[in-house]
């Protein structure tokens, strides 16, 4: 029998797969970054990047994984007989490991929300919501250090125990949970006070609030969500049953990763009008609002702690794809090593993100670049490797693979949409990639 990973159906493939690309990205990052980036005209430019630039990217992705089976620091040699190429998978491999590092901090986060509920539950007194301060919690070192730590435990638990095993059950359950919390949450965000002034904030597009950054941001934001350029959704891709339908996959990810971000802002901000926030607050946004819209629900602690769990498994699905890269690229793909290397890939990650958790305590007053370590690992990751990444996977495809191949792979063709796609991937996502680099440079 195979030691190689596989998914046991394609349901399976596209939850986990979109699990990974949702995640964090669609629930905790989108509503800070359209808050910072003008609401409405960030939504239009990341929905115009995620289906023009980020589903074209994704089915190619998807097209390598399938095409190489196999990890992906070896993948890009397999098909190309090009061995210097696998820079582009240890590419890859560097910006899932710093990825992982800050996104623990944040998984660390809803840790200890989820603590302080259970605190205030088995203290026999009303639970309120409210007293659960976000500035507090971050600002104390042992603690977000500890919870950090529990979110890294909890991945590499998962991991260890498989894709079959592990991340597809979970992820069959969880996800549509997840969407349920959700639409209940927008719900009654709808009925707030500011409930118009924050649907028209984050769905009406204000040419006046399109600004160079914002674009740049809303790129990065498209391939932030899809986890493009980090080669993880090649890595799923690789482990795909036979019949997976590529276009289909990518497709159906994409809907779903839009339909998260929108439902995340139409939560958010009906109630950022309301309770008085500012729309740049930043990282902490969801952690500050929730509460608030929570609270003024019956039962809104159960609620509030059953969401809690649905955004912990968002957060790990995403953590969960990060170190399943560096699984399988230190295993090469060897199930008899899975364990032994998901602990040490955890202890490494663990270490790296220390830095990434304090700067929002005892190291706030480090700053450089993009700001505070954290923000230099989310802008190294977002704005460099992860475009780095889909640049060399996109330079491989359009220019070194066979074309009728390629075709193979694609599947059907009902719609004659091979051919576009791959001019797209040829000619055009070089040059947009490239110009994104030129222009952040100047």
């Amino acid at each position: 029998m195979s030691n190689h990973s596989h998914w046991k159906t394609s349901t399976g493939f596209i939850l986990a797969s979109a699990g990974s690309a949702i995640g964090l990205g669609a629930m905790w990052k989108f509503p800070y970054m359209a808050g910072i980036y003008g609401g409405g005209a960030f939504l239009f430019m990341f929905l115009i990047f995620t289906i023009f630039v980020g589903l074209p990217l994704l089915i190619m992705e998807f097209t390598v994984g399938k095409m190489g089976h196999t990890y992906t620091t070896q993948i890009y040699k397999k098909l190309t007989e090009k061995k210097w190429l696998n820079i582009i998978g240890w590419n890859g491999n560097l910006a899932v490991f710093i990825l992982f590092g800050f996104y623990s901090v944040i998984g660390g986060w809803i840790i200890i929300y989820i603590g302080n509920v259970i605190i205030q539950a088995l203290s026999l007194k009303s639970v309120s919501l409210i007293d659960i301060k976000f500035e507090e919690i971050i600002s104390n070192p042992w603690l977000t250090v500890i919870g950090q730590g529990v979110f890294i435990f909890l991945t590499m638990i998962i991991v260890m125990l498989g894709v079959e095993k592990g991340l597809e059950k979970a992820s069959k359950i969880m996800m549509p949970l997840l969407f349920v919390f959700l639409i209940i949450i927008v719900a009654k965000s709808l009925t707030l006070d500011g409930a118009v002034d924050g649907i028209r904030y984050i769905l009406q597009p204000r040419v006046d609030d399109i600004s160079v950054e914002g674009v740049l941001f809303a790129l990065g934001q498209s391939f932030f969500t899809l986890s493009l350029g980090t080669t993880g959704m090649i890595t799923y891709a690789s482990y795909a049953p036979k019949e997976m339908t590529i276009k289909s996959s990518a497709f159906s990810i994409v809907v779903m990763n839009i339909l998260i971000s929108i439902l995340a802002g139409l939560a958010i901000f009906p109630a950022l009008k309301t309770f008085g926030y500012h729309p740049q607050e930043g990282p902490g946004l969801l952690f500050k609002v929730l509460p608030l819209v929570f609270n003024q629900m019956h039962f809104g602690a159960i609620f509030y702690f059953i969401f809690l769990l649905l955004f912990l498994f968002a957060a790990l699905t995403s953590s969960i794809s990060l170190l399943e890269l560096n699984v399988s690229n230190f295993s090469k793909n060897d199930n008899s090593k899975r364990k032994k290397v998901a602990v040490i890939g955890s202890i490494f990650v663990f270490i790296i993100s220390i830095p990434s958790t304090l700067s929002f305590s005892s190291l706030r007053e480090v700053i450089f670049g993009a700001g505070t370590i954290f923000d230099n690992m989310d802008f190294i990751v977002s704005n460099i490797l992860m475009p780095l990444g889909a640049l060399g996977t996109t330079l491989v495809v359009g220019q070194l693979l066979d074309k009728t191949l390629l075709k193979e792979n694609f599947g059907k063709d009902k719609f004659k949409l091979f051919l576009p796609w791959y001019y797209l991937i040829k000619f055009v996502m070089p040059i947009i990639i490239v110009l994104v680099f030129i222009v952040q440079l100047i």
